[in-house]
């Protein structure tokens, strides 16, 4: 058994996409997390100054005496996933792979788009990890850097919004069966995007399945938090607002949370 927290960090709000599933198959883990809000969105930036930004949130993690890091940034996974996991002595997770392999076994007639920002769109990691499991499929990737800043701004119903994902998706539409959610934003917008693809395309949250690998590595090292600990003290930090961040985070995952503003 390992009591100590696990740690997350994304570029903002979207890893508490990946939190919340975590709280709902793991309610027993206690969590860390920390979003680069002042600096994100992370996708246009170039892949040398997410690297650095990475690090700083990894660096932020380990002093909080984390047992495991979760990159539930699909931008900072496919740039420095690969090194952090190298240089750490726990495990370190990304969203990535999970995500890929769910929309394989998903699909029904191998027609996968993958969304995202601009960074994992161009690093073109989906389509590689995707053929490299099952060279037949076909994958379609787009870009949609609006995403994020909407996301971030809390605008998550508004006529903008909708208007946005209808004509950042429009290439995409009736052109796959199934659609990667590349980036831990996206399910906020969750609702908006399946209207614009319709009913029977099926939507792959890539942090959702990034927590039954975390589920499998707290096994295997024997890295479980006691189910005697009932006491839970989740922390969250955010490097921009506190108040906004913690409006978004209270409404995603249903409790009152403690926010607490950081520099890094």
């Amino acid at each position: 058994m390992d009591n100590r927290p696990i740690g997350f960090l994304d570029s903002g709000v979207g890893g508490l996409t990946v939190v919340r599933e975590l709280m709902r198959q793991l309610p027993h883990e206690e969590v860390v997390y920390i979003g680069d809000s002042a600096r994100a969105p992370y996708g246009p930036r170039p892949a040398e100054q997410i690297r650095d930004y990475t690090w700083q949130l990894v660096n932020f993690l380990l002093t909080k005496d984390v047992k495991m890091i979760v990159i539930a940034c699909n931008t900072a996974t496919a740039v420095v996933w690969e090194e952090v996991k190298a240089k750490l002595d726990i495990p370190v997770l990304g969203v990535i792979l999970p995500g890929a392999s769910a929309a394989i076994k998903s699909t029904t007639g191998g027609k996968i788009g993958v969304i995202g920002t601009p960074m994992t769109v161009q690093s073109d990691i989906y389509r590689q990890k995707i053929e490299a499991l099952s060279p037949e499929m076909e994958v379609q990737s787009l870009a949609c850097p609006k995403f994020v800043p909407l996301v971030e701004s809390n605008e998550l119903q508004s006529s903008l919004t909708k208007k946005v994902v209808y004509e950042t998706l429009h290439p995409l539409a009736g052109k796959v069966d199934t659609l990667v959610l590349g980036c831990t934003h996206y399910p906020l917008l969750r609702p908006i995007i399946q209207n614009m693809m319709g009913p029977s395309v099926k939507l792959i949250d890539s942090g959702a399945e990034c927590v039954r690998d975390i589920s499998v590595l707290l096994n295997y090292f024997e890295i479980n938090r006691s189910r005697d600990k009932h006491e839970l003290n989740h922390r969250f930090y955010t490097t921009a607002n506190a108040k906004r961040f913690a409006e978004i985070a209270e409404n995603w995952l249903n409790l009152k949370v403690n926010v607490e503003h950081v520099t890094l």
